[in-house]
Order: C-alpha cells, then sequence, then structure tokens
C-alpha cells in the first residue's frame, strides 16, 4: 500500500481564461457601444466623450466589485450580466441610429 499523497489546491483550468477572455472583450465592446449611443443620442462628439467617462465609470464600478478588472476567477453570472448590458446597448444604439 503506498502512503497517501497530500492534496493539491484546485486551480483554476481553461474556463477560467475563457471568462477573462471574454470580460475583457465585452468591456472593451460596451465602452465603444457607450460612446457611439453618446454620439448618436447628441449628435455630437461631445456625447462619445460622455459615453468615454460613463464608460470609465463603468470599469471603475467593475473593478471594485469584483476586485480586479479582470479577476482570474470570475463567476459565469457576472459574465452573462455583462453580455446581457452589451445586448441593451447596442439595440439602443440601433434603435436610435436607424
Amino acid at each position: 500500500m503506498q502512503p497517501a499523497s497530500p492534496a493539491q489546491p484546485a486551480t483554476p483550468g481553461a474556463g477560467a481564461d475563457v471568462k477573462t477572455f471574454v470580460t475583457a472583450v465585452l468591456l472593451t465592446f460596451g465602452v465603444g457601444l457607450l460612446m457611439m449611443d453618446g454620439w448618436a443620442l447628441l449628435d455630437s462628439g461631445f456625447g462619445a466623450f460622455l459615453g468615454l467617462v460613463g464608460g470609465g465609470f463603468g470599469v471603475f464600478w467593475w473593478r471594485h466589485i469584483h476586485g480586479k478588472v479582470f479577476p482570474r476567477e470570475l463567476s459565469t453570472k457576472s459574465v452573462v450580466i455583462l453580455a446581457v448590458i452589451n445586448i441593451a446597448l447596442a439595440l439602443l444604439l440601433f434603435l436610435v441610429a436607424g
């Protein structure tokens, strides 16, 4: 009989990397959507600037909630909520610009 080896701590796998990558894409895309929404709503570069400021506050809020902008371990719920917010921003842009 062999002696039992000590338990190794669980390490995040490829799923964590995928969620981090998707989060990076969605945050970047979301800030761009906010800028385009601001431009479309105010019909000026000032609207895009306000969208950029809003996106900066959004990223700051995300970091405050999760501890990092791109945390290693992120819940699927957070990524899904971020995706829904991006879809809502894209729909707003589609409705305003159309």
